[in-house]
């Protein structure tokens, strides 16, 4: 019999110990294993190359994303760079340019010391990415919707132009999840999370995760997990099977705010821009609604000035304000000075990240309360006149 991903979430080959019956999988802490035979050892032998509480999540994320084999990273940048050595010196990556400041430290600051070169393109513009593929262009790195911008980019038709270019396709499904967006089953083959953010979601563990589509590509990535050594400890192993348990409740009531509030900051008249791939004005909300099951729980927003964004963080209650999202309790970031501060002024400006942006990655408060908390704070924010440029 088969079942949805909610019931596969509690029911799967971990939901208890053959051994014991336990109904959580047990924490292995032990960095190395006794082998019973000089000729032929164990399943494990050294905890860098395998852990059985390690190995759960592993094939737990798998099962959910729908990939031949899943790996468990020490963060998501972990993850990130381990798939960004499957490239070689003068190959060539296409990537979304409203990526993660990580993202564009690492390939513009580490990968490009390799040899490896990078170009940026709007991957919402498909000829834009067409025209952009080189001979050497070997991966495409896809962040959908994107950070902080929420741009929504077409996986499918992504991953059709890198299979014409004899090129991998990486998708970072962060925001989504498996829940709500299956990258392996419109094409992709390498799916990348911060399992920091909403598949663990209690802001109490770093850890990140790497899916891969075919068994080839399984044993390249394992053999680079074993030999960068990168790999998450049973103790956060067991963080993120315990987070996974709850994903489905966690993620559906957040994204239920997340939309009631984007619907009420769309209408406030001292809100100048609003990103939201669930609101009909978005330039992606059909490429959204045709690939993933929701908009999910994380939007940004523009004041009229920083002088604005200011007035309303010194008086915003309810939000924790810091790096971060997809916890149970709503995060506001300010990506400027957090997650997209690799970048630099002109860079974050050229992609449309102003000094007024502000992330809201939305909890499990009740709705109403953050609205109210919202309403409040933006009472502090001087009166201007603000011409709309069209709501995202």
């Amino acid at each position: 019999m088969s079942y949805s991903l909610d019931t596969l979430l509690l029911h799967n080959r971990f939901k208890h110990d053959k051994q014991t019956g336990a109904v959580n999988v047990p924490v292995y802490n032990t960095s190395t294993f006794h082998q019973f035979d000089v000729d032929s050892f164990g399943k494990y032998d050294y905890s860098r190359s395998g852990n059985p509480t390690r190995e759960a999540l592993e094939e737990l994320i798998a099962l959910l994303e729908g990939g031949s084999k899943g790996f468990a990273f020490s963060s998501g940048m972990a993850a990130i760079s381990t798939a960004f050595l499957l490239l070689s010196q003068g190959d060539h990556v296409l990537i979304s340019e409203d990526v993660y400041g990580g993202t564009y430290r690492i390939i513009t600051e580490v990968l490009s010391r390799y040899g490896v070169s990078h170009t940026f393109v709007d991957m919402t513009n498909l000829e834009e990415v067409e025209q952009n593929i080189r001979p050497n262009t070997k991966v495409f790195y896809v962040e959908t919707p994107s950070n902080p911008l929420l741009k929504v980019t077409n996986i499918r038709a992504v991953c059709e132009l890198a299979k014409s270019a004899h090129a991998l396709t990486f998708v970072d499904n962060t925001f989504l999840t498996p829940l709500y967006q299956k990258p392996i089953e419109l094409g992709a083959d390498i799916v990348l999370h911060s399992a920091t953010k909403f598949l663990a979601g209690h802001s109490d563990v770093t850890a990140g995760l790497a899916i891969v589509k075919d068994e080839e590509l399984a044993q390249k990535v394992g053999f680079l997990q074993n030999s960068f050594g990168a790999i998450l400890g049973p103790q956060d192993c067991s963080l993120v099977l315990r987070g996974l348990k709850t994903l489905h409740v966690r993620l559906e009531h957040s994204s239920r705010n997340a939309e009631k509030i984007a619907c009420y900051l769309q209408q406030h008249p001292k809100i100048k821009d609003i990103y939201y791939p669930g609101l009909p004005s978005h330039p992606g909300y059909e490429t959204q609604h045709n690939q993933a099951k929701s908009a999910g729980a994380v939007l940004s927003f523009t004041l009229e000035s920083e002088n604005a964004l200011r007035q309303f963080l010194a008086h915003i209650q309810l939000p924790v304000f810091a790096v971060s999202l997809g916890a149970v309790e709503s995060i506001l970031s300010y990506p400027a000075k957090m997650s997209h501060a690799a970048m630099s002024q002109a860079e974050r400006e050229k992609r449309g990240i102003s000094n007024a942006l502000l992330r809201l990655s939305v909890g499990l408060e009740n709705a109403d309360d953050l609205i109210a908390d919202f309403e409040h704070a933006l009472t502090y924010v001087e009166e201007v006149v603000i011409s709309k440029k069209g709501v995202n």
